[in-house]
């Protein structure tokens, strides 16, 4: 007799061992033909696996993530089946499933093209359409090196080889022709992939991400439970096309990059105008919830980083510089060391606590050339880190706090859709297992305080401490990991800070890391997207261009001009030799959210005609109206 439990504690009982498939039959016909995988006892297994004991089973579709994915699985084989069929001599090296889709690397000397992708995703369609079997094969380690290497796919056996003994080599046969070495699990049949998939591009990528060896073709695929969702992704990446921060970065004179300086960027005046005002709106906040700035320097000598424990982990991305005494220096990374230096000063007592220390730090992270994104992904940037002195006690209110803060300045910049992912300790890490398990508990209890979504990332913390951190999503449904509070228990006592407590003796300080940004140019990459270059009034770098209709009233327009710019609010006037349409259609392109246009008729009435960033309406207001109406919208938000 085995008996199946089922996620809502029904026990069904076979009085045989069972595959997943006569689970799924069992439970309902309408799920058995669904069913694409099975969790048995919290372990992902194939449909056609025989359960032999008592077991905790959940049958998942394509619409649970882990159908999902296993679809994305499938369909990256079945290329890899479809490449090898057109293309003969060509090798398979690896092909995980990845967000939103899939790849696989191949090694052929002829690249691939555009052309081929398609004769590759129509085969793709043939094999689903033949709805060929599924099998798998345990392998005896030996005898599946010696196979692949006869066969030519040397890249296959040096993954073999590199698999720890006591592994289990599994191997997959889709079809009566192709298989290869693979973990699992995989769908019954082809068929059961259908078509929501597209081949999206082909890309350089070195063997096992070595630039010392040989570069492979990576081709990337997406794949999806329906071709609706297929649809909508398609939709989206359209879209986000669209809104690419370095096109609309360059179309509103923002910022550029230059090879001299790879992932550093140049900011235009437009661009820092944009950069200061999400500063100084930080400051206003910081201030006000009691934080105290500070600033740290750029270049520490290494002996600080070995304490910190940053050498050991974070060394081979620090820019370094031995000095002619052969001391040697690093950029920082971090701003935390530097902070607790400043902490350090001067003796701190229970009373201090917590103590806010807030800084707009200048880091530096040595980032592949091959990863750099426009502001998305630079090796220099700011973050607007901060950090929290406090007492064990103090652990859970003062996150509390920075999450509510974090949440508020979020919903201000017009992100209100947020999750929150916790991460606890990982496998390399520094610190007393006893030290781990106080701030792990402390940090969990503030998330279930937000009562906000959150999920659980197993071993995915900073090597000083457990994490939040701060995913939001933006107006085209994608998600942005922001920013980051992080406990740490480990580094003020590397470090020697101290307080003394309520009884005269000297304790080690909780140290809270946060950031809300993260980076601050990357936000700002996050910001332009999500605005399409659009920006709220309260923070677009220029917020009104004055333009009058011909010379005659040039002079109406610059005062104007100097009266909006008195009131604070950014504004230049317009007095190239161009006409007005073509104004109009240039300055709509850098995304100014206000045109003013000034003719005979606003010079008599003291007034200004608006035209408003996608709005073809025009009005005509007071001069003194606009500047009391408008000076109101270009205050930022204080709460």
């Amino acid at each position: 007799m085995t008996n199946i439990t089922l996620p809502d504690g029904k026990i069904i009982k076979f009085e045989k061992p069972v595959n997943g498939s006569e689970v799924a039959e069992k439970i309902s016909k309408s799920l058995a033909k669904q069913a694409l995988v099975m969790s048995v006892n919290g372990e992902l297994k194939d449909l056609y696996h025989i359960i032999k004991e008592d077991s905790s089973v959940k049958i998942f579709t394509a619409q649970d993530p882990e159908g999902l994915e296993v679809i994305r699985h499938d369909a990256a084989h079945i290329m890899a089946m479809a490449v090898q069929e057109l293309y003969p001599g060509t090798q398979v090296t690896i092909g995980p499933v990845i967000e939103n889709g899939f790849y696989y690397d191949f090694a052929r000397k002829e690249p691939f093209t555009s052309e081929d992708l398609n004769k590759i995703e129509k085969r793709m369609s043939e094999i689903v359409d033949k709805d060929v079997k599924v099998r798998r094969e345990v392998w005896e380690r030996e005898k599946a090196i010696s196979h692949f290497k006869k066969i030519g796919e040397k890249y296959k056996a040096e993954i073999i080889e590199s698999i720890p003994k006591n592994e289990e080599l599994t191997i997959y046969h889709h079809g009566d022709t192709w298989y290869d070495l693979c973990r699992g699990p995989h769908l019954l049949s082809s068929g059961k992939i259908g078509k929501a998939f597209k081949l999206m591009k082909v890309s350089g990528a070195y063997w096992r991400g070595d630039s010392n060896n040989e570069m492979l073709q990576r081709i990337y695929g997406t794949g999806w439970a329906n071709k609706k969702d297929l649809d909508k992704y398609l939709e989206r990446l359209e879209e986000a096309e669209k809104r690419d921060h370095r096109k609309l970065g360059k179309e509103m004179d923002l910022f550029h990059f230059r090879e001299e300086s790879p992932g550093s960027v140049f900011w235009h005046e437009r661009g820092w105008s944009l950069f200061q005002k999400l500063i100084d709106y930080m400051r206003l906040r910081q201030r006000k919830a009691g934080y105290k700035e500070i600033n740290t320097p750029e270049i520490l000598d290494r002996s600080l980083w070995e304490k910190s424990g940053h050498w050991e982990k974070f060394g081979e991305h620090m820019y370094t510089s031995t000095t002619p005494d052969e001391k040697i220096f690093a950029i920082k990374p971090m701003n935390c060391p530097g902070c607790v230096q400043v902490f350090n000063q001067g003796l701190k007592s229970y009373r201090d606590l917590p103590l806010k220390m807030s800084e707009f730090g200048k880091v530096h992270r040595y980032e592949p050339s091959g990863a750099l994104h426009g502001l998305m992904r630079v090796r220099a940037f700011t973050q607007d880190d901060a950090h929290i002195f406090c007492t064990e006690d103090q652990i859970t209110s003062e996150s509390l706090s920075v999450t509510n803060l974090i949440l508020d300045i979020y919903k201000n910049l017009g992100f209100s859709d947020v999750i929150l992912k916790y991460s606890d300790r990982p496998e390399v890490r520094v610190g007393d297992d006893k030290v781990w398990d106080k701030s792990e508990a402390a940090l969990l209890e503030a998330v279930k305080a937000t009562k906000l979504e959150y999920s659980i990332n197993k071993g995915e913390g900073a090597f000083y401490g457990p994490k939040i951190e701060f995913v939001l999503r933006d107006a085209i449904g994608r998600d942005w990991q922001c920013g980051t509070l992080q406990v740490d228990l480990n580094l003020p006592e590397r470090l020697g800070a101290s307080y003394v407590d309520k009884d005269g003796s000297k304790k080690v300080p909780v140290m809270l890391h946060r950031a809300l940004f993260g980076s601050l140019e990357r936000f700002i990459g996050i910001l332009i997207e999500n605005y399409a270059g659009k920006l709220p009034f309260w923070i677009s770098p220029l917020q009104v261009v004055v333009i009058p209709v011909s010379d005659d009233f040039d002079d109406y327009a610059k005062k104007v001009s100097n009266e909006i710019n008195d009131k604070g609010i950014n504004c230049i006037v317009d007095l190239k030799n161009h006409n007005l349409n073509y104004k109009i259609r240039e300055h709509s392109l850098s995304k100014i959210p206000v045109l003013l246009i000034c003719g005979k008729k606003e010079v008599d009435s003291n007034s200004v005609t608006i035209r408003k960033l996608d709005n073809n309406k025009q009005e005509n207001m007071k001069l003194d109206k606009f500047l009391e109406q408008y000076t109101a919208l270009s205050q930022a938000p204080s709460n």
